[in-house]
């Protein structure tokens, strides 16, 4: 797994562990707030172990971790939206306006900023080269005045301060989710420990598939959105906007410069359920064993003012208002807009948040066979629509039928006591009033069904708010935190559960809950009745399943192959704990286009690829001869 969002960097559970930091022992806190500190640019590691701070100074840990605990603490998770977003005091934008005159306007140009084509009664007086007098006749004179606007919504789930995922490598004009993508996906192969190269050369090139998106694009000003202001703003479209801005380009970008994948590729757009949209792509190519290795993911970066202006259209977002008058508030600080997010008890509407999520999927044998390093298994996703719907953003049945697959799978896969006493759900948990009521009753329902009387329920989007379609990302890599620290987060601003939601059978708390468990149910409810919900087994109950489809002796050579793995991952992860990133970006290499090749009916050899891509394909369709 790798990524990043508002609490850190994915692999080594660094982002899962800030979630959990009070929880955690002395030295796992420290560890934690080190890497951060080094990620935000506050420190920087010598070769003699020590850190320097931008002043200079040589810090040992404890010094760091002293100096520095409260200003991590304030910049990462939900927080105020930060300047490097937008100014939420000066958004820039027009208002239209009808100037009246009852004489001529008169007012001076240069040549080239006069409109195209002028207006019939407008007299143009050259001045000089560059510049025009304009003498418009009186009357009216339609115009866009520029004013600067205050944020109604200020506060998001962003990335650590100071952490910027395009100045790891040569980002020329790239979109913020793509940079995040990059980003993401590196950080994955990092965690991996497998030499990505070697791995890629044992396989025949169409066994391995990307599907990475997001849930709505790039749409800053370096992708769609800067393309769709292009007009309005009086800013040139770019040649690199329209294509950058295509909800699968995540994946195009891992194909073309990180991973050099020639299989199948592709993106499923479902709302807030799209990563888990594509990990279904993901788990069913491997099960059919079209594929042997899927990379899927998500990356979105929606803290633009149009993208939250839109949700807040929609009343759905927590804006300042509502902020205000949920607490009974005058003026909000800082720390109310920390706690913005608060599932299940009495809210408001949704955080905004940025995100990328990526993980590497094998099939079970390559995966003895390399010594790969198994975090869990993910045996089933279910997705499922609403049917018929009075509006489109509203939730709909379509979740009752994915989480009670889901359920049922783990119930036939683990048994019944397993899933009773040692599953928890992690759940979409948004934060909307509409929200703690509709899926707080598809929990107790599904619960009910299956005799469980107190199911835990994490919901972290309180810590790293809502990052559209990577949202399941995030909850799926704090599944596989909760597996390695045995802790489940917990909902720190549950002040008490709202009288509205159905909790009869479910366990909410406050605190991070000490929970050994076998599965986790990852449950999204996206708009326009995308529902998903995918389950998730700890690495303990993968292996015991190996060991039963495999045999103990196979499973024990898989772990002394992973010794080598697990080395490689360690020595990753020491330096991104230093803030040392190895982000992969292969700008131009190995570029082919076609002549290249070496074809005939059966294979065709690629040049850089040990192995060919059999051209074979199962036919279950009958042969009609040609005689």
């Amino acid at each position: 797994m790798g990524g990043v969002n508002a609490a850190g960097r994915t692999s080594g559970h660094q982002a899962f562990r800030r979630t959990v930091l009070d929880a955690l022992p002395a030295q796992e806190q420290t560890r934690t707030l080190l890497a951060l500190a080094a990620m935000m640019h506050l420190v920087e590691r010598q070769p003699d172990g020590h850190w320097l701070n931008g002043e200079g100074e040589a810090l040992d840990a404890a010094e760091v971790v002293s100096r520095y605990r409260q200003r991590i603490l304030e910049k990462t998770l939900i927080r105020r939206i930060e300047a490097t977003h937008f100014d939420t005091d000066g958004i820039v934008a027009n208002r239209q306006a009808q100037l009246r005159h009852d004489m001529p306007l008169v007012f001076r140009v240069r040549r080239r900023q006069l409109p195209e084509p002028l207006p019939i009664d407008w007299d143009v007086r050259e001045l000089d080269n560059r510049e025009v007098e304009v003498s418009v006749p009186p009357g009216t004179l339609d115009v866009l005045m520029p004013e600067r606007r205050s944020a109604q919504v200020r506060t998001a789930g962003q990335l650590p301060s100071g952490f910027q995922p395009s100045e790891l490598y040569r980002s020329v004009h790239h979109p913020r989710g793509l940079s995040m993508a990059v980003f993401g996906a590196s950080d994955c192969l990092g965690q991996s420990g497998l030499d990505w190269d070697r791995l890629r050369d044992s396989l025949d090139p169409d066994q391995i598939a990307v599907y990475a998106g997001n849930s709505i694009g790039q749409l800053d000003d370096q992708g769609w959105g800067g393309l769709l202001k292009s007009f309005v703003s009086g800013n040139r479209a770019t040649s690199k906007q329209m294509p950058l801005g295509y909800g699968q380009m995540p994946a195009d970008f891992l194909n073309a410069y990180v991973l050099g994948s020639v299989g199948a590729t592709g993106a499923i757009q479902g709302a807030c359920a799209s990563f888990l949209y594509n990990l279904r792509l993901g788990v069913e190519d491997i099960r059919s064993g079209r594929r042997r290795v899927v990379m899927v993911g998500t990356s979105d970066a929606p803290i633009t003012p149009e993208i939250i202006e839109g949700f807040r259209a929609m009343g759905a977002l927590a804006d300042d208002d509502s902020l205000k008058a949920l607490d009974a508030l005058t003026l909000l600080t800082d720390a109310d807009y920390q706690r913005a997010c608060r599932p299940f008890a009495r809210n408001c509407g949704f955080t905004i948040a940025e995100a990328s999520q990526f993980l590497l999927l094998m099939d079970d044998t390559l995966a003895l066979e390399t010594g790969a390093n198994i975090l869990g298994a993910v045996p089933g996703v279910f997705v499922n629509a609403d049917g018929w719907k009075r509006s489109i953003s509203a939730p709909g049945i379509g979740n009752y039928i994915t989480l009670g697959k889901a359920v049922r799978l783990a119930t036939e896969m683990l048994g019944e006591r397993a899933v009773r006493e040692r599953s928890y759900v992690h759940a979409h948990a948004t934060s909307t009033p509409k929200n703690r009521v509709t899926e707080s009753h598809v929990l107790d329902e599904i619960a009910r069904a299956n005799q469980i009387s107190s199911w835990p329920v994490a919901g972290i989007k309180t810590f790293v708010g809502h990052s559209q379609g990577s949202a399941a990302g995030d909850q799926l890599a704090s599944a596989l935190g909760t597996f390695a620290h045995g802790l489940i987060p917990g909902l720190p601003y549950l002040d008490a559960v709202a009288d509205d939601v159905h909790a009869e059978r479910l366990a909410l708390f406050r605190q991070p809950l000490a929970f050994k468990a076998d599965v986790a149910f990852i449950n999204a409810k996206g708009f326009g009745g995308n529902n998903a919900t995918g389950v998730v087994l700890s690495p303990d109950v993968t292996e015991r399943l190996l060991v039963q489809r495999h045999g103990q002796e196979t499973v024990t050579a898989w772990r002394h192959r992973r010794e080598a793995t697990q080395a490689a991952s360690d020595t990753y992860l020491q330096h991104a704990d230093a803030a040392e990133f190895s982000v992969i970006y292969r700008f131009g290499e190995g570029v082919l286009e076609g002549p290249e090749l070496t074809i005939d009916a059966q294979a065709i050899q690629i040049p850089g690829y040990v192995q060919p891509v059999s051209l074979a394909v199962d036919n279950p369709y009958g042969r009609l001869d040609d005689d």
